[in-house]
């Protein structure tokens, strides 16, 4: 009988309908000249990688790991390690961190090799965001640490997200906005863009913005004993908010109704509106003719490559670091890291993220097998 992975597949056309589906297991007789097979060891999963659930089909996200019809493999960000190689310059045992599917193994095809990262060069990843396609050498990042890897995993992807949303909000002078408003915004993504924004207040000498928080009455709480907003604000309180002064609005949550409202409240006062992630998915609607600044979509992979282009890697990456620290101290003083294990755990922790509910100080980490 030929050996299984499980994969934990979602469909398509309907995400609220998942399922963990057994694929062959691979060995390195599998394995074509130049290429690498990767065993899984973790990952983390958060209400990001929804998103990409969500807007799988509009931004290609359902491509990097394709699956038989229906069903699509959701990306996530984890640790693996090579067991098995046929490239000259990957030796079995590295261990990379990367954008990895739910499932055990990943068969990749490095280029582009570095001291530190290597590039996955399949076809059929070609024409995707290259941000998503490098995976780091655990051995050449001189940010990591071993005990540090669940934080890695819940907080980079997103924090570089927030980190790229600081320098554009900072590189267009906020707007000329006297708030900074932030959707969802217990969200992993808008705390790390919240601190950032807030820390960085005096050593940038401008104006200082009021950093609003809008947030679920359940969560308002936790948002404000953080420190990393002025304001929270819950969504049935939106009369709380000041609309009398030139504001930007980050959303985070992807609910129509609320961001129709903002809109409507804030009116011509809306400098800048963006559309970032999708939490609560089931309540998108079209963002067609709403008063105010016309809301855009921010792909940070895109907003990545044009400041990539300008800066450099090593001024963009060096900026990030010194973000990095100071955030992940603050943030390991108040999140609580779950490990979940086996497909059922994970299948539950999947529906139970897609539903909301996760605790915002909650980090969860999934393992395929056992440890």
């Amino acid at each position: 009988m030929t050996a299984q992975c499980i994969s934990l597949m979602v469909n398509k056309n309907d995400i609220h309908k998942c399922a963990a589906r057994p694929v062959p297991r691979l060995t390195a007789v599998d394995l074509q000249d130049g290429e690498v097979l990767l065993e899984i060891d973790h990952f983390a999963f958060t209400a990001n990688n929804i998103t990409y659930a969500t807007l799988g089909e509009r931004l290609g996200y359902w491509d990097f790991f394709p699956a038989q019809e229906p069903w699509g493999q959701v990306p996530v960000w984890g640790f693996a390690d090579v067991s098995a190689s046929r490239h000259p310059d990957i030796k079995e045992g590295t261990r990379v961190y990367g954008y990895l599917p739910m499932t055990e193994q990943l068969r990749v095809q490095p280029g582009d090799i570095t001291a530190s990262s290597f590039t996955d060069l399949a076809p059929h990843r070609s024409h995707l965001a290259l941000a998503y396609n490098q995976y780091q050498f655990t051995a050449a990042d001189p940010a990591y640490k071993p005990e540090l890897e669940a934080l890695q995993m819940l907080l980079r992807p997103l924090l570089l997200t927030s980190f790229l949303l600081d320098d554009f909000l900072y590189d267009n002078n906020y707007f000329d906005a006297e708030q900074i408003i932030l959707t969802s915004a217990s969200s992993k993504t808008a705390l790390g863009l919240a601190f950032m924004l807030s820390h960085q207040r005096q050593s940038r000498n401008s104006t200082p913005q009021r950093i609003v928080a809008l947030t679920s009455e359940g969560n308002a709480e936790f948002v404000s004993g953080l420190g990393y907003y002025d304001h929270t604000i819950a969504y049935d309180q939106l009369d709380q908010l000041d609309s009398d002064v030139p504001s930007v609005l980050i959303d985070f949550a992807g609910n129509g109704t609320v961001l129709a409202a903002l809109h409507q409240q804030l009116d011509k006062n809306l400098k800048y509106s963006s559309l970032v992630g999708a939490a609560h998915w089931d309540q998108r609607k079209g963002e067609k003719n709403l008063p105010g600044a016309k809301p855009e979509v921010f792909f940070a992979p895109g907003y990545w490559a044009k400041r990539n282009k300008e800066l450099g890697t090593a001024e963009l990456m060096g900026r990030f670091a010194n973000l990095w620290a100071p955030l992940a101290k603050s943030v390991n003083s108040w999140i609580e890291i779950k490990t979940i294990e086996g497909t059922e755990a994970m299948l539950q922790t999947y529906l139970d993220t897609l539903n909301g509910l996760i605790k915002p100080e909650t980090g969860m980490i999934m393992r395929t097998h056992s440890k």
